[in-house]
Parts: structure tokens; sequence; C-alpha cells
């Protein structure tokens, strides 16, 4: 898998982006992360900090994090 989405169930903003990637048909890899941002230390170490969602897509070698700059990316790269 090329593209790895951090999230937690519930998040609204993790959903948008889910959302959107399943509608363009991108395949992607989902890690649940814990609610608790102290017991997020996968995240912390991909993206450098606990916030979720976290896209990792290794086509393009970025790792960014904020739904609002992920779909930015998503859209300009596979749309």
């Amino acid at each position: 898998m090329t593209r790895t989405l951090y999230q937690l169930d519930g998040c609204p903003y993790c959903e948008k982006v889910a959302d959107r990637l399943d509608e363009l048909g991108i395949d992607y890899e989902s890690v649940w992360v814990d609610a608790l941002h102290s017991d997020r230390d996968e995240v912390k170490r991909v993206s450098g900090q606990r916030g979720v969602p976290v896209l990792i897509d290794d086509d393009y070698g970025v790792t960014m994090a904020e739904s609002e700059r992920i779909l930015q990316f998503v859209e300009r790269s596979y749309a």
C-alpha cells in the first residue's frame, strides 16, 4: 500500500478525507488511532504531531496533516 490514512473513529475531519479518497477510488490503508492524544505515539513518530487526520503518500513522498491541506493535495494529485 502506498497511501496510509491515520484517523480516529468519529472524527468528522477524518471522515471527510476518507470519503473523498473513497469517491475518487483511491486505495489506502486506514490506521485507527487512540482517542487520547497522549497515546498517539505512532502518529507523532510519522508526522511530528499527534493530530489526525494524517495522510502518508509514498507515491508522492509526502506526509501531511490537516484535512483541508490533505483534500487540496488529493484534488491536485488524483482528481
